[in-house]
């Protein structure tokens, strides 16, 4: 009776290792990236926010009510990112990106751009799809080592199109 018993652990324990195995799972097929297209597109922008050392509360008032609609000719580099002067809007020429993030529709960036007589620096991040974008704006223009303008901005657009020839 022992042997029978004894013989029948080995196999038991065969058919237990041989039924936890599982097939492989089958590999994840890769998501496309999302890449923001060139083209004309419309982007409207928001204040939400505005602060100077001498703001008065009229001119915070009227800061709020500012909506600016522009159709440009955005450019877009090969990794999908937009052109970082369009983003900036009003708020800069000559701009750069500090560092720069966009993945499955997320976009998080800084620009560094000339401003006036000194530098802005504005923080980006939001969402975006091929055709359009939603994006919030942190902008800090500085003179001297000095804040002297910061502004909070929703940014907006679609793709209409493609640019015009000419």
């Amino acid at each position: 009776m022992q042997k029978t018993v004894l013989a029948a652990i080995p196999l038991a324990m065969m058919l237990a290792v041989g039924g936890c195995s599982e097939p492989a799972p089958a590999p994840q097929a890769e998501e496309a990236p999302i890449l923001m297209q060139a083209g004309e597109w419309v982007l409207t922008r928001k204040t939400t926010g505005y602060n100077t050392p001498t703001i008065t509360p009229a001119q915070y008032q009227a800061a709020l009510k500012q909506v600016s609609e522009d159709k440009i000719c955005l450019t877009v580099d090969a990794e999908g990112m937009p052109d970082a002067a369009a983003l900036a809007g009003k708020d800069g020429t000559a701009c750069t990106y500090k560092d720069k993030m966009a993945r499955k529709g997320r976009l998080i960036a800084t620009l560094a751009c000339t401003a006036g007589k000194g530098t802005s620096e504005i923080a980006v991040e939001g969402n975006y799809t091929a055709d359009t974008l939603t994006l919030g704006e942190t902008m800090t223009q500085s003179e001297g080592g000095g804040a002297v303008l910061r502004a909070t901005y929703d940014l907006s657009g679609k793709r209409v199109g493609d640019c015009p020839k000419g």
